[in-house]
């Protein structure tokens, strides 16, 4: 079952008076549960397709259809619904708020949307993920008392906090190193495999290229021989 499909998309951005084309008609189905990576050196449009996927930008031609919807074809309003009910976003920068601890960057995005439990069961919920990233010993701390890993590990949990079916991650080992890095990746493919939760990699390290199930490797905006589909 397809939860996105693209369909002959090209993304142009304007620099001045030029054209610079980020996306230059890309097709590509991604299907539930899968464990992927889009692959390719800096420059052939990782992150422009993955803010199309995620919802944060719109294409200049060809539909994008993210869990049903042709995401061309919503408002503003219903665009932000789909895109905190559907994505999670996993940034490798880390992306944390400095002045919160880990519970209270997790809790976060359940702040800005429409609260479906009760407080116990979000406090519960809330809980149950962090156990899950192996942080129930740092939750008081803030995002400057912890290692990168650990930084990384508070992103993938307040990805998750509202249960997407899609997660994205841009980079996500690009600031640590090879061992953590791996463990990283790890987790993240244990929670793909235990929940069922669709996980869409950019990157150009080899090691996750190696770890996911499928590959679909961009080159100056377009895919070519994408391997593992």
């Amino acid at each position: 079952m397809n939860v996105i499909k693209l369909e002959k998309v090209k993304k142009d951005y304007l620099l001045g008076k030029v054209t610079v084309p980020a996306l230059r008609g890309v097709d590509l189905n991604i299907e539930m549960g899968d464990f992927m990576s889009i692959a390719g050196p800096s420059g052939s449009g990782k992150t422009t397709l993955l803010n199309l996927i995620g919802c944060i930008d719109k294409s200049t031609e060809g539909n994008i259809i993210v869990d049903g919807h042709n995401i061309n074809e919503l408002n503003d309003y219903d665009l932000t619904a789909l895109r905190h009910r559907t994505v999670g976003f996993i940034f490798q920068t880390f992306n944390l708020i400095p002045v919160l601890n880990i519970y209270e960057n997790v809790e976060f995005p359940l702040l800005l949307g429409k609260m479906k439990q009760t407080k116990k069961e979000q406090n519960e919920w809330i809980n149950h993920i962090i156990e899950a990233v192996g942080l129930s010993d740092r939750k008081k701390h803030r995002p400057n008392e912890l290692s990168g890993g650990q930084r990384q590990r508070v992103a993938i949990a307040r990805a998750l906090v509202t249960q997407p079916k899609i997660v994205l991650a841009d980079e996500p080992t690009a600031n640590l190193d090879s061992a953590t890095s791996e463990i990283i990746i790890d987790l993240m493919q244990k929670i793909n495999e235990n929940e069922k939760t669709t996980f869409v990699f950019s990157t150009h390290d080899p090691m996750i290229v190696n770890m996911v199930s499928k590959v679909i490797p961009l080159h100056d905006g377009l895919i070519a021989n994408p391997s593992g589909v």
